[in-house]
């Protein structure tokens, strides 16, 4: 799947900032593709309001 960072994260909890990053994503703009699995749709449920996600 891939995955878009729309929003940034800048301001946002420590956690937040953490999940971002640990998908790959740094800065507005980046896109990323991640395997389909409970983990990556953990985090994605975390942050998702900040992703645009696409299959």
């Amino acid at each position: 799947m891939k995955i878009k960072l729309i929003k940034s994260i800048s301001g946002r909890q420590k956690d937040q900032i953490a999940t971002a990053k640990s998908l790959g994503l740094r800065k507005i703009g980046d896109t990323v593709d991640q395997p389909d699995n409970e983990a990556t749709a953990g985090k994605i449920k975390k942050i998702g309001f900040l992703l645009q996600v696409t299959k």
